[in-house]
This record gives C-alpha cells, structure tokens and sequence, in this order.
C-alpha cells in the first residue's frame, strides 16, 4: 500500500491503492502478451502474425436484474480489451459467472470468492446473455456486448 506522509499525519489511499492495482495488472498482461508472442527476437520487433482475429474495440454490459444485498461489478478495461469480474458481498460467498452466446451455449464461466476479481479474455465479438449466481441462487443477469 502506498503511503502518503504529511508532516502531522499519515494518509492512506484506497482509491490510488486500487487504481494503481488495475494498472499493474493491465501492464501485466500486456507485457505477458509481449513476451508470448513469437514476433519478437533480439531486440527487434516483427508485425504479428495475422491471426484472423480483431481487437476487441467495444464492450458494452447491460443488467436486467441486480441484487442489493451482492455488489457484483462486471467492466471492460480503458483499452475494451478484457472483461473484469468482482464481487463484494457476504464473507465466505463464491460467486460463479456463466456467458451464454445468444443460441444458450455455454461460452465461458468464471469462479471467485467474495472481494476477489478475476479477467475474463479472448471473448469473440457478439452478443452474450450473463448470469451470476451464488448459493445456487442467480443473483444478477443482463446482456454483454462485444464489438
């Protein structure tokens, strides 16, 4: 944690704390995407391989329903690369995520305990119906689109 020293008082930031957590892991996983890739050798850089996938531009999440008792957050990074997952609710809680594409076939699923976030990435470009459930419960649900 980062510590801000005044000389009568110590301030501790959460929000620059939180802040500087999703950078370094943006930063993270832009520098393991770096390293994998196999375009780069000695220093020097070659174009990527055309792989026939885009970069994701848009992802864009709508809830139909949302539970007050569970804060669930689902939110793209700055870049609309990857899809965060978190949720703070009960202690003890886990939480599990499920993306559907619009025929209801399962796409991806996630799973984390309470005050945790997971990345959710490679989601192709399309039209997903969400789902979170804890305790067998489905506790919020909505659509996500990604352009």
């Amino acid at each position: 944690m980062i510590r801000l020293v005044h000389p009568k008082k110590t301030i501790l930031s959460a929000n620059l704390t939180r802040g500087l957590a999703a950078l370094s892991l943006a930063l993270f996983l832009q520098c393991s995407a770096a390293f994998a890739s196999p375009g780069v050798s000695g220093g020097k850089s070659s174009p990527a391989p055309d792989t026939g996938l885009e970069t994701t531009h848009s992802i864009q999440v709508s809830k139909a329903q949302t539970s007050k008792k569970h804060k669930i957050r689902l939110y793209p990074d700055a870049r609309q690369q990857v899809l965060f997952f978190s949720a703070n609710g009960e202690d003890g809680k886990v939480y599990q995520l499920y993306l559907f594409d619009m025929d209801g076939r399962l796409v991806n699923q996630a799973q984390i305990r309470n005050k945790e976030t997971t990345v959710l990435t490679t989601i192709p470009e399309g039209n997903y119906l969400f789902e979170v459930f804890t305790d067998d419960e489905r506790i919020e649900n909505g659509q996500l689109t990604v352009r």
